[in-house]
């Protein structure tokens, strides 16, 4: 059994206040519910910073970002951002804790790193320290076995946003045809992609179910162009065929910005089991798209969470109706503390309200919690 990510506490990270903090539990599928402003996309941003902390580059990340905005209401009221998470297997259970500092000038520096390890069967968990007071995280550097297993994991989060299906976006443009190792955060290598899982022979089974899948949305669509550009081979564009035969090419432009993003959706979630990431974040991948085909990235999904984790951050109550109460955690404002609170559903509790109304009913009736 794969190790997976059961358990977030998080402190003093943007909308999560410092003192006390919030817990959250993750499944195979994780959906966060709530209202603009209530603190979805927050989430979503630490799990980019840990990406960006697991491969030396936090620094980068506070440089983007701003420590004033990372810190919850600034370095005045909050001096220290901290987490801890929970991995779970059913051989052990590791915990990976971390303490970001602030310091002058405007910086954040890693204050403490600590790993815990229970294997079952074993009396009591062991736990070590890491070399702290860096400007980076030791866990690449570390050479024991429970910090490569941890790194390894933390190294596997991917976060997944594909909003931009503008006439600039990366994603309608050429690409270079070699950068196929995985797909980029915004799909703007969809193209690339695509066209190496068509042309190996080990991955052909897979781009042709991302086409069958495709098609179930779009019967129009036939099937993907990826000729090199013509006069420029190192290049490919996502080009396209309708469903009629004719040899009339299409390009990127020639399709609605739903179907770009379900077409980006289906390959990220459809791909080969060794390529996919170990844990998928999805932000709003209902934009812009048809019901049937939120009904059909629900199955997709599911589908996808036997092989790997994932955490979809939505507004979308048509989504929100194709998953279980268990799988939902509701988030929202907490007016009185200007904090984000995040809560989880039972579908035991809600049950008698379940026989007569769906999830989306309950949320618009605010029986869940999560409206302004």
């Amino acid at each position: 059994m794969v190790m997976k990510l059961r358990e977030i506490r998080l402190k003093g990270y943007k909308s999560i206040d410092g003192q006390n903090g919030q817990v959250i539990p993750l499944r195979d599928v994780t959906v966060l519910l709530g209202a603009n402003g209530s603190g979805k996309s927050n989430l979503v941003s630490f799990f980019k910073m840990l990406n960006f902390m697991t491969t030396g580059a936090l620094q980068q990340y506070v440089g983007k970002q701003g420590v004033s905005r990372l810190l919850f209401y600034g370095p005045k009221q909050t001096e220290s951002i901290s987490f801890e998470l929970k991995f779970e297997d059913d051989a052990a259970h590791d915990t990976y804790e971390v303490k970001l500092s602030y310091g002058l000038p405007d910086r954040l520096f890693i204050s403490g790193e600590k790993i815990t390890y229970h294997k079952m069967g074993e009396p009591k968990p062991q736990q070590y320290f890491l070399e702290n007071g860096g400007a980076e995280s030791e866990l690449k550097m570390d050479k024991r076995q429970t910090s490569k297993v941890l790194y390894s994991l933390l190294s596997g989060i991917r976060t997944y946003q594909f909003h931009d299906t503008s006439d600039t976006a990366k994603i309608k443009d050429r690409g270079y045809v070699d950068d196929a190792k995985y797909l980029r955060s915004d799909a703007g290598n969809l193209a690339a992609f695509l066209k190496m899982l068509k042309d190996h022979n080990k991955y052909t089974k897979y781009y042709e179910r991302i086409v069958r899948h495709i098609q179930r949305v779009m019967p129009q669509f036939g099937d993907f162009d990826l000729e090199p550009i013509p006069g420029n081979k190192d290049y490919v564009r996502l080009n396209w065929k309708d469903a009629s035969g004719s040899d009339y090419l299409f390009d990127p432009d020639q399709i609605s910005d739903g179907s770009l993003r379900f077409m980006a959706l289906v390959t990220l979630l459809l791909q080969p089991p060794d390529l996919l990431p170990k844990f998928i974040v999805l932000d709003e991948p209902e934009l812009g798209l048809h019901p049937a085909a939120i009904a059909e990235l629900a199955g997709i999904v599911r589908s996808a969470a036997q092989k790997t984790q994932l955490l979809l951050a939505t507004q979308s109550t048509r989504l929100v109706d194709e998953f279980s109460a268990d799988d939902l955690v509701v988030v929202e404002r907490n007016d009185e503390k200007n904090c984000s609170i995040f809560k989880t559903m039972d579908s035991e509790q809600l049950k008698d309200w379940l026989d007569r109304y769906s999830l989306s009913e309950l949320w618009e009736k605010n029986v869940l919690g999560g409206q302004p």
